[in-house]
């Protein structure tokens, strides 16, 4: 019997499938049914930092007053009643979480700018949750906004949250930092637990017949994980935080290449919102399999036997695998 126990972030899991910030934990009974399937822990969906800031009466007065004074602000604005549950809501549903299920209940923060809305974090904690996960979703849009600036905001985050909790805190990341080694490593050394790569950016999408540009959700696949795939398996080894592979794990087999790149877990999300939360029972059973008919005897045996530091051809991930690419094409 193999085994598929894993440490992340100090936690002891079950194996090394976690379910993702998605819809499917907003209510107990899609967490609940995520735990029967074999999820070994689950990131809650998450707790924006505007939907914090509208818990201020008076701000949320005024927005309902002028929320339709553009055409924009109608759809890209939502109510604050369309809002998942607010955050008196969310705080509750991690206590119900925890008194249901017997698999950690990650929380989930979603911000951009440092500020007051990162004290939820310690009523996050206090709620119950066993860890927490601050999604940083920036998108650099104005010139005079620099790289120092943008990796500042993601520091400072970390250490303003790191001051309110004792739980561990994961961070999830941009895949666009110019020098992403340097990136985690001062993420790293500020005290994050965690590293989770990578934050999947939603695309918007022009609408030609209403001239207008409109938000589209296309779910990844399995592609989509080589670029994850190729970050852990260079920061295995050199960071003392844990390592997470979100995006574009659908199959077994992709949870066992995150694994031998050196992630303590793989993430999954749309393989989920797909083909239900019965598909963790097949991940699971499909690792254990694999490592059954390759003679692996546990998920620390293999992890971070294909990372950058372990194979025999370390330059594969870096500019050489440019050329090799190019020098296949027939």
């Amino acid at each position: 019997m193999v085994d598929l126990t894993t440490r992340y972030m100090g936690l002891t899991l079950k194996n090394p499938i976690v379910p993702s910030a998605s819809p499917l934990s907003k209510k107990i009974s899609g967490i609940k049914e995520m735990e029967d399937a074999g999820a070994a822990a689950i990131t809650m969906y998450s707790l924006f930092e505007e939907q914090i800031d509208l818990e201020a009466l008076a701000q949320h007065d005024f927005l309902e007053q002028t929320v339709f004074m553009s055409a924009e602000a109608t759809a890209y604005f939502p109510k604050a009643a369309d809002y998942n549950r607010g955050p008196d809501g969310y705080l509750e549903l991690i206590r119900e979480a925890k008194a249901a299920v017997d698999i950690p209940i990650i929380g989930s923060l979603n911000g951009v700018t440092p500020g007051g809305w990162t004290r939820y974090a310690r009523l996050i904690e206090e709620a119950g949750a066993d860890a927490l996960e601050l999604n940083v979703y920036l998108i650099p849009a104005r010139a005079k906004l620099t790289s120092e600036a943008v990796e500042n905001t993601y520091l400072e985050i970390l250490r303003e949250v790191k001051a309110q909790v004792q739980i561990p805190v994961a961070m999830k990341l941009s895949p666009f930092f110019s020098a992403l080694p340097n990136m985690a490593h001062r993420l790293d050394r500020a005290g994050a637990d965690a590293l989770v790569l990578f934050n999947r950016f939603y695309q918007p999408d022009f609408d030609l017949e209403e001239l207008s540009v409109v938000p589209h959700l296309v779910l990844s696949n399995s592609n989509e994980m080589r670029l994850p795939l190729r970050w852990i398996a260079i920061l295995y080894g050199h960071v003392k935080a844990s390592l997470a592979l979100t995006t574009g794990i659908h199959t077994a087999e992709d949870a066992v290449k995150a694994i031998m790149a050196g992630a303590d877990i793989a993430n999954v999300t749309s393989v989920l919102l797909e083909r239900g939360p019965a598909a963790l029972s097949e991940l699971v059973s499909g690792v254990a399999e694999w490592m059954e008919a390759h003679e692996y005897e546990s998920v620390a045996q293999m992890k971070g036997a294909l990372s950058q530091r372990n194979v025999a051809e370390p330059a594969a991930f870096e500019r050489a695998n440019y050329m090799k690419v190019l020098g296949s094409w027939k």
